[in-house]
């Protein structure tokens, strides 16, 4: 991860007149070196050493504060915890449906889709969000491995 992209995050969030505790900076430095879309119980578990009396809640009350800034995309599937991105151009993921690994990969958007989309139904679309779901490279080779 740059600086540069860090001191970015933190004038932005200083802009928006957020505090930055050591606590929202060590969210946030993890999920800017994160290329895993973490669950906040994971971000939890990675910082838990460096912060022993931050709580889960901590995490969570420091995700909502970053995402209603605009520097943090909330990923929810179903009834599978929130998975968090950094990321917040526009772009689209790859899922592994044995192990849920997320990949990242970047298409020209489908911005005719969503204008077909209103003329269609009358929908005010505000978003779309494309997922390709498939069985990533480390779980092919362990399938491989087991015939």
């Amino acid at each position: 991860m740059s600086e540069k992209r860090l001191n970015q995050a933190i004038e932005t969030l200083k802009e928006s007149g957020v505090r930055i505790t050591p606590q929202r900076h060590a969210v946030l430095e993890y999920l800017l070196n994160s290329m895993v879309h973490p669950t906040a119980d994971e971000i939890y578990k990675a910082l838990e050493g460096k912060f022993p009396n931050m709580s889960v809640a901590t995490v969570y009350n420091n995700l909502k504060v970053l995402r209603e800034v605009g520097l943090v995309r909330e990923l929810t599937y179903g009834d599978s915890s929130s998975r968090f991105d950094c990321n917040t151009s526009d772009h689209y993921h790859t899922i592994c449906n044995n192990c849920g690994k997320i990949v990242d990969f970047h298409y020209p958007p489908l911005n005719e889709v969503e204008a077909l989309a209103e003329q269609v139904t009358g929908f005010d679309v505000s978003h779309h969000r494309l997922e390709v779901y498939g069985t990533c490279p480390d779980c092919q080779k362990v399938g491989t491995k087991k015939h």
